[in-house]
């Protein structure tokens, strides 16, 4: 019988066949182990990784079973590498796993490396380099190198600032250093994307008291009417086609129907007129009924002698015959069916809420003579931590002496920044001379009759919708430039264009609850308002206000997006603080997205603008009938 000593013992069963030359001792106990041994013919060397052959020298080392061992061939001057045999083939760098005892040869011979080309390509919309090791790619300056035929090229990508490497294609993949064993001519393409600091630019202009439902409730029928725009992902929630409304006093119901006026008189969105909208019956209740539209407008007209004293005109919408150019915008942009104002009531406690993401408790605009707030806006914030902004005015010499018609006049910050307000045609000259600050505010101006807001006197204040629209898009065009010339400020802008509350017009989706910005219930509420001292969850500043339209512009902005996501617009505080690194104002602002789900930073899909419709500005305009 053989007998066998116990280091034999020890070994695996597996290993019993390596009996004498994989079965080692090693400190601490017994490994098993295999052998590589490498021979060289001709002026060249050969070493490995891990250490341990450096070969002519020492040319057979044993390893633990399982080890990759990478061999790289070292020609001698005046020397070529001709090719491994054995366990390795070829003239790329030597890679064995070893299992079993193994051998490779390695040959040079006499004469010079063939070279060979290798080429870098760059796509995407960021910018960034990339460098070779062996030095001779430097993309950048140079895009391609020749090598010589067995060398290792290792190439390394560094974004520019504000933008990310997005991967390799061709002879690489992943997002890693690139590795190319030069055999033959090859190529590399190197994909550089853009993020959030690709924008250097937020721009954004609240328009006035238009419902979404009014306004852009068509979506849905213009993606039908026009098969070139795949309707977006879950669709749109658009104006439902049963929607109406009970008449006044038991009158027969509205429906919804579409206005032939560009303009029609103004009705009251205030507190009072806002809750029944939300819900005619009990309006302190949370219960959403959104059945008070057409007795509110009804209501409206009676007091003040107009002619609409059914209050039909809450029901009126328009599609994309009278607004070609929003329409077509939000179906090539991205637009939001859950974009609400914040709070249900006018229009001086919800510009309120853009500028500084709170009221401070008012339900009413600030009495004349009051003192402007002294809490904390978006302008102070970028002001305390240097980063630039300007406020561009329509109606900032309308007045004598001059002075800046801005909703920021409701703060202590216009008192501080007066040289930061500028006339809204200095936008044109800013955006062509790429002198955008990092964020602006555009006030339409109510005076110059181009902020859309509903109509007291045919063609006077509140120019009508086509009117305020057109102006919108010369100043959306501006920055845009055209397909073949951009301006030099749109590749890093974007545009967020809405409007502050809904004027009054139906809507069919309901308000939301959310997060009030502080403890603060309405302070100057009256004692015939509704929710007076009432702590009933309508009564604070935990519901939004009613939809509003939403347009997204940007070349970052995802083709054809609509979102589904809850937001008032205090979301574009949250974007500012986001990607400026400021802190939130209150938890209102804290509380909504970021606005990142519209953007696709590393493809910028309109990189190149498209070429929108002209907006119409002369459409009828006459308030003695409807529709």
């Amino acid at each position: 019988m053989r007998v066998v000593s116990s280091a034999v013992a020890a070994c695996s069963l597996a290993a019993l066949s390596l009996l004498f030359s994989g079965c080692e001792s090693v400190s601490g106990g017994l490994k098993s182990q295999v052998r590589l041994s490498v021979s060289v013919s001709g002026a060249g060397t050969v070493a490995s990784n891990p250490p341990g052959i450096n070969c002519p020298g020492t040319c057979a080392v044993s390893f633990d079973r399982g080890t990759t061992v990478s061999l790289q061939d070292t020609p001698k001057p005046g020397n070529i590498f001709s090719g491994w045999s054995g366990a390795c083939t070829g003239t790329a760098a030597c890679n064995i796993a070893l299992t079993a005892d193994s051998s490779v040869s390695a040959s040079f011979t006499s004469g010079s490396p063939q070279k060979v080309q290798l080429s870098v390509m760059k796509a995407g919309y960021g910018t960034g380099t990339v460098a070779s090791s062996p030095v001779g790619i430097d993309c950048g300056a140079s895009c391609a190198a020749q090598f010589a035929t067995g060398t290792t090229v290792t190439l390394i990508p560094q974004a520019d600032g504000g933008f990310f490497f997005d991967g390799w294609s061709g002879a690489c993949s992943g997002t890693g250093a690139c590795v190319v064993p030069i055999t033959a001519a090859a190529s590399v393409t190197a994909t550089f994307g853009g993020s959030l600091q690709s924008i250097k630019h937020i721009i954004f202009m609240l328009q006035e008291n238009r419902s979404f439902d009014q306004y852009l409730g068509h979506l849905p029928q213009y993606f039908q009417a026009n098969p070139q725009y795949p309707m977006p992902a879950g669709g749109i929630d658009g104006e439902p086609a049963n929607a109406s409304n009970p008449g006044l006093n038991g009158a027969a119901s509205v429906s919804a129907y579409r206005l032939d006026t560009a303009c029609v008189q103004n009705q009251s969105p205030f507190w009072n007129e806002s809750h029944r909208d939300f819900n005619l019956v009990d309006p302190t209740s949370s219960t959403a009924t959104l059945d008070g539209f057409v007795t509110e407008s009804a209501n409206d007209a009676l007091a003040n002698g107009y002619v609409d004293v059914q209050g039909a005109r809450s029901m009126g919408y328009y599609d994309w015959n009278e607004l070609p150019y929003y329409y077509f915008m939000a179906a090539n942009f991205a637009t939001s069916d859950r974009w609400f104002s914040p709070v249900m009531d006018r229009t001086q406690p919800n510009r309120m809420y853009l500028l500084a993401a709170t009221s401070a408790g008012h339900a009413y605009p600030l009495p004349p003579g009051t003192p402007p707030l002294n809490v904390p806006t978006i302008f102070d914030l970028l002001q305390q931590h240097g980063i630039s902004w300007k406020i561009y005015v329509a109606d900032l010499d309308r007045f004598s002496p001059p002075t800046q018609d801005s909703n920021l006049n409701m703060f202590v910050a216009s008192l501080k920044y007066p040289q930061n307000f500028v006339p809204s045609g200095q936008f044109f000259t800013d955006v062509a001379n790429n002198t955008l600050p990092a964020v602006a505010m555009i006030e339409p101006g109510f005076l110059a009759g181009l902020d859309e807001h509903p109509n007291v006197v045919a063609n006077a204040v509140g120019g009508g919708v086509q009117r305020g629209s057109n102006f919108v898009s010369t100043l959306i065009n501006a920055l845009m430039g055209t397909p073949g010339s951009p301006s030099p400020s749109w590749k890093d802008s974007v545009f967020i264009l809405t409007w502050d509350e809904n004027g009054g017009f139906y809507d069919h989706v309901p308000p939301y609850q959310t997060v009030p910005p502080d403890t603060v219930p309405p302070s100057d509420l009256q004692p015939t308002d509704i929710c007076y001292h009432n702590p009933a969850p309508i009564c604070g500043f935990n519901f939004t206000g009613f939809r509003v339209p939403s347009i997204v512009v940007s070349p970052f902005t995802r083709k054809g997006y609509v979102s589904h996501t809850k937001a008032d617009y205090t979301a574009i505080l949250k974007l500012i603080e986001t990607r400026f690194g400021l802190p939130s104002l209150t938890r209102r602002d804290a509380a909504q997205m970021d606005m990142t789900e519209f953007f696709d930073f590393a493809d910028a899909p309109w990189l190149t603008p498209p070429s929108p419709p002209a907006q119409p500005a002369n459409g009828a305009c006459y308030l003695d009938h409807l529709p």
